[in-house]
This record gives structure tokens, C-alpha cells and sequence, in this order.
């Protein structure tokens, strides 16, 4: 049974993108087959940790959703990054949104028929045979925002210590609640180390009522990495990938 794991947050700049990259390798680690799908189609951007850019790019999910391709078409087999991983069945699949201006303008200008999200999931489901499917909303609450947060069996909410993130993050429990997502995490990031992450995660989860899964910390090597390859990778003892690795496992459990 494949597990479909939407990653989301109410607003932009939460560090969502980055998150979903390095969980889908954590996961893939142990031995899953992962598809990402970068749904966040006005503002694409995962596929830069993957070292994809416009010229590499031959089809994205804006070709699927305008009838040029099937999904499975538009993922690229990007296991190239699971370095000496022995686990035959481990793969990572990334499906891009266009980075191309006509593209995005066309969405903002025309959208496009949400229901065949949906039907895409499942497809690239069963074409690549994946064990989990991760999800790279676009922040905010909107249409495809909320058919990914319907058919997901796992919302992973990503929010920083900042008042306009709880309020959002407020506003979209309440939402998925209603929905009846069957399972709730959040993930609280950018948090600076002087910060007391006992006393916060306590207080979040009394806030909210869900389970906070980890507390990532600022850090200066992320800064400084600037997206340009995937975080636990390269620094796979870092506390922020120790933490990450946690909420892997956590996913998976």
C-alpha cells in the first residue's frame, strides 16, 4: 500500500521544498521507492537540489496537465544521489513543475483541471510502483492544496517560530481536521539555538493538539548550501539532518 505524504505549510519561505528533498532521500535510504511531485506549479523550485534547471528539463508536470504526456513521463529517475545505498529496491523519482515564464503565466492565467492531480498521483503510483509519494504543496490554502491534503494518509505541516506562521498553521489544522486527514505532524523550523526546543515543542503541541515531529534548528551550513544540493548528503551528522532522519522514520512508522 503505498503512502501518500503531503508537505506543506501556510506560507512561503518555511524551508517546505528543502524539507521534502531531504526526507525523500532519508526515506529512500531505507530501502522505499519514492516519487516527489512538485505540485507548487506557480513557484517551482524543488528541482534545483537536484541539479535540474530549465535546459535539463524535457518535460515537467505542466505537460502532463495540459495533455502533452502521461505523468510517468514527466519523472526522472534521480537515484543517482542515494551514494552507496546496496538496498536493490531504494530509488528516488522526481516530477518537476515547469521553471519556463509561459508556462507558469499560463497557469496564472487559465489554471488548469485540478481533478487530473489526482488522477496523476495515481497513475505515477502504479507506473513506477511506488512505496511512498511525496507531495510539494503550494503554501496557502487553494484548490490543488486542498486535493493533496484530501487523498493524503500523512500532512506534514512545516511552520517557523513566527506569530503569522502559527495563525496560518491554525487555520489549516482546523481545515485538514475537517477533512479528516488521518495523520497530523508538524514540523517546526528555522528555530534559532538559543531557543528553548523542550519548552517550545511543548507548547506547540498543547497549541495545536498534534504531535510536533521535530524542531529543525537555524543553521549557517544551510544558509550557506544555499539549495544547492540536498542537505543530509552533505552534512550527515549535522543536528538538522539527525533530526530530519528522526522524522523519516517517523513518516515510515
Amino acid at each position: 500500500m503505498t503512502k501518500v505524504i503531503s508537505v506543506h505549510s501556510f506560507r512561503g519561505g518555511t524551508g517546505k521544498s528543502n524539507s521534502t528533498a531531504n526526507l525523500a532521500v532519508l526515506i529512500a535510504r531505507q530501502g522505499y521507492r519514492v516519487g516527489i511531485i512538485d505540485t507548487d506549479i506557480q513557484s517551482p523550485g524543488i528541482h534545483v537540489l537536484f541539479g535540474f534547471d530549465e535546459d535539463n528539463m524535457q518535460r515537467s508536470l505542466n505537460d502532463y496537465l495540459w495533455g502533452r504526456c502521461p505523468v510517468e513521463a514527466a519523472a526522472y529517475d534521480v537515484s543517482a544521489v542515494l551514494q552507496g545505498i546496496s538496498r536493490d529496491r531504494s530509488a528516488i523519482y522526481l516530477i518537476p513543475s515547469s521553471l519556463r515564464a509561459g508556462e507558469i503565466a499560463r497557469v496564472l492565467r487559465e489554471g488548469y483541471d485540478v481533478g487530473l492531480l489526482n488522477e496523476g498521483f495515481q497513475s505515477l503510483i502504479e507506473a513506477l510502483d511506488l512505496d511512498v509519494l511525496l507531495i510539494d504543496t503550494h503554501p496557502g490554502l487553494n484548490e490543488e492544496t486542498l486535493l493533496s491534503i484530501t487523498i493524503s494518509d500523512i500532512l506534514l505541516l512545516i511552520l517557523r517560530p513566527d506569530h503569522q506562521d502559527f495563525q496560518g498553521t491554525a487555520v489549516t489544522i482546523d481545515i485538514a481536521r475537517k477533512l479528516e486527514v488521518p495523520k497530523m505532524l508538524l514540523l517546526v523550523n528555522k528555530v534559532l539555538v538559543s531557543f528553548d526546543f523542550v519548552a517550545l515543542k511543548s507548547e506547540i503541541e498543547t497549541t495545536y493538539n498534534t504531535p510536533v515531529a521535530g524542531i529543525l534548528p537555524l543553521t549557517e551550513e544551510m544558509i550557506r548550501l544555499g539549495s544547492s544540493d540536498i542537505f543530509c548528503l552533505r552534512f550527515p551528522d549535522h543536528p538538522f539532518s539527525q533530526v530530519l532522519a528522526t522524522v523519516a522514520q517517523l513518516l515510515m512508522s
